[in-house]
């Protein structure tokens, strides 16, 4: 059976912070959800700041990005047929 139950490392020991119904010497698999702490969040993040300046020129991404939407990838469908007519050859 799997439970995810709550505990506390301390001093070297992982102490259940439940209650466990197990036989004394049962031996049983943790499996640790080790969340970075905030400060350490925010150093990784300021240490990657203004990573990519000076790679990508932004007026060119956006005047890439608005060329790219007028390319049809598709051909135009046939209104006729959609309208309960037949399909033109």
């Amino acid at each position: 059976m799997v439970r995810q139950i709550k505990g506390r490392f301390s001093g070297g020991i992982v102490l259940p912070l439940e209650e466990i119904d197990l036989q004394d010497g049962a031996e049983v698999v943790i499996a640790v959800n080790d969340e970075p702490s905030l400060d350490r969040r925010r150093k990784a993040l300021r240490a990657s700041a203004g990573a990519w300046k000076g790679l990508n020129d932004p007026d060119v991404l956006i005047r890439n990005i608005y060329a790219s939407r007028l390319i049809q990838s598709r051909p135009e469908p046939n209104r006729t047929l959609a309208l309960g007519g037949k399909p033109h050859r």
